[in-house]
C-alpha cells in the first residue's frame, strides 16, 4: 500500500490516480467530520469533493511536520464545512446528544462492502472510547469546538469560563486524543 506521503507527492507532479487513491483511504473519515458539522448528506457529499480538490491544489506545500495527512484533510473539511454552517445560518437536528444536550447528528457513511463497514464500526469504537475518557470539561470543549462549530470564545461565553480556560482544555484533550488515536495512524502489515 503507497503511504500518504507519498501520494500527495504524485498529486503534486500531476498524477491522478494517487488522489483518487487519497480520496479512497480518507473520504470515509472527511465525510464523517463534515456531516456531523453540516448535518446534511447533499452538502456533505459537496464539501468532501471541495476538500479533495483543495488538497490536489495545495498538495505540493503540505508539512508533514505539522501533522498526520488525515489530520490535514480533515481540518481542511472542517473548516470548508463551518463556513459552510455559518454563512447559510442553518441548524442541525440529528440523532444523538452532546453532554450539554445539543443535538449532534449521526455521521452517515456509504461503505462499499462488510469489510469496510466492520472497520469504520471499530474507528468510531476507538474514537468513542477516547472521547469517554476524556475529563467531562475537556469533552465538552471538544464537543462544542467540532461538532458544533464554535470558537474558543464562544465556548468561554458559553460556559462561563475564562478564554485561557478553554484554550487549556482545548489543547490538553487534543493531546490526549491524539495519544489515544494514535493506533489509528498505524499502516497494516
Amino acid at each position: 500500500m503507497t503511504d500518504d506521503a507519498e501520494l500527495l507527492r504524485r498529486m503534486a507532479g500531476g498524477d491522478e490516480s494517487a488522489l483518487g487513491a487519497l480520496y479512497d483511504r480518507w473520504a470515509p473519515l472527511v465525510h464523517s467530520v463534515v456531516l456531523r458539522v453540516v448535518g446534511d448528506p447533499d452538502d456533505a457529499e459537496e464539501l468532501v469533493e471541495e476538500t479533495f480538490w483543495q488538497a490536489w491544489r495545495q498538495a505540493g506545500r503540505y508539512d508533514a511536520s505539522r501533522g498526520a495527512i488525515s489530520g490535514w484533510l480533515v481540518v481542511m473539511a472542517r473548516s470548508r464545512a463551518l463556513d459552510r454552517v455559518r454563512l447559510r445560518g442553518w441548524q442541525r437536528a440529528g440523532a444523538s446528544t452532546s453532554m450539554d444536550g445539543a443535538s449532534v447528528p449521526e455521521p452517515i457513511i456509504d461503505v462499499a462492502g462488510p469489510l469496510d463497514a466492520a472497520e469504520l464500526d471499530e474507528t468510531r469504537r476507538i474514537v468513542r472510547a477516547a472521547m469517554e475518557k476524556l475529563p467531562p470539561e475537556q469533552r465538552e470543549t471538544v464537543e462544542m469546538a467540532y461538532f458544533r462549530g464554535m470558537s474558543q470564545s464562544e465556548i468561554a461565553a458559553a460556559t462561563g469560563q475564562p478564554l485561557g480556560t478553554v484554550k487549556t482544555r482545548a489543547r490538553l484533550a487534543l493531546q490526549k486524543l491524539r495519544e489515544a488515536l494514535s493506533v489509528l495512524r498505524e499502516e497494516p502489515a
